[in-house]
């Protein structure tokens, strides 16, 4: 089982909670967060939401199709995403900060402009802003304990977050198959930090261990699975790693939901890299080397990559691109 930690102990004992956030993150790169401050009320009412979403008609859901977004933004239909250039058996909507599009955007700077909300469901724009407040609040706790934990002064990534953030929201349904069994295929996140809430009973979600097997990692009540991304590698030199996961498609008949809310900087934004102590330096095991998979220090280039990689009709249709190699999620 993945570890499990309690932000509210951080309160009390500041020192042993990033001991232990060190020590998950370092060894692992998962663990199950508790004592969030999220209320139970609001994790209910963001999953019903979610729920009344994909049950509306084909016709409805494809109002805000993706394809109409040159900044990928939208409702993926089945089927519609890639990783490692395999499809993914899910259904989702990609949502983020509502800004203008900016004319003659070049690369990665296409990423920023507005989301498309369903006509529909009325209620589901209001739900997803209060749910980006609550959660950049419980990214921002956790960064300062993890800057602090590595020798930093706690709002050391402050200045990546402080203009237009590029934070990312997906609503996902992943709908059983005796098909394929990628619900999702193996990645990293391309970001600085997850947090992912996954309906009760919607098991799939498997973390690589360091020998290569893979750990289920089932949801707990009541608590975030948080990962983090390719950004928190690049930081620390990789002594945080960000880990590959997975999800399995769920058997037939059944259905997994899942929120995972991605805790991103600027899209411009150099993250810093930490001088780290000595004792945490002589650990440090290097920026992953995998050609098909670069770990820039800018934000946007890691997503960019990303979004054209896992969207090639999106990025074919809107920007003229067709990535080479192999595709990776997001």
């Amino acid at each position: 089982m993945l570890p499990v930690l309690n932000l509210r102990t951080a309160d009390a004992d500041p020192a042993e909670f990033r001991r232990r956030l060190l020590d998950a993150t370092h060894t692992v790169g998962f663990f199950y967060l508790t004592g969030h401050g999220v209320p139970q009320t609001a994790i209910d009412r963001i999953l019903r939401v979610a729920r009344e979403f994909f049950a509306l008609p084909q016709s409805a859901k494809d109002e805000i199709s993706m394809l109409n977004s040159p900044q990928f933004r939208g409702y993926t239909r089945l089927g519609g995403e890639l990783t490692n250039g395999a499809v993914d058996w899910r259904e989702q909507v990609d949502l983020g900060p509502d800004l203008p599009v900016i004319e003659g955007a070049e690369g990665y700077w296409n990423l920023q402009g507005p989301n498309q909300w369903p006509s529909a469901q009325p209620e589901f724009r209001e739900a997803l802003y209060r749910w980006d407040d609550r959660l950049a609040e419980v990214g921002r706790r956790l960064l300062a304990h993890w800057a602090t934990a590595l020798g930093a002064p706690d709002d050391v990534f402050d200045a990546a977050f402080r203009d237009r953030p590029a934070t990312l929201i997906k609503v996902v349904r992943y709908p059983g198959s005796d098909e394929t069994p990628q619900g999702v295929g193996a990645h990293k996140d391309s970001g600085v930090l997850t947090l992912l809430l996954v309906e009760p009973g919607s098991a799939g979600l498997q973390v690589e261990a360091a020998d290569g097997s893979w750990i289920d990692a089932p949801p707990l009540d009541g608590a975030f699975i948080v990962n983090i991304g390719e950004l928190l590698e690049f930081a620390t030199d990789g002594y945080l790693r960000a880990t590959r996961h997975r999800v399995l498609a769920p058997a037939p008949g059944t259905d997994r939901l899942s929120i995972p809310y991605f805790f991103n900087p600027s899209l411009d934004a150099q993250i810093p890299t930490l001088t780290l102590p000595d004792h945490l330096a002589a650990d440090a095991r290097g920026i992953e080397d995998d050609p098909a998979n670069p770990i820039y220090g800018t934000y946007g280039e890691n997503a960019w990559k990303s979004r054209t990689r896992a969207h090639p009709d999106v990025a074919a249709k809107h920007h003229g691109i067709v990535p080479a190699g192999d595709a990776s999620a997001y």
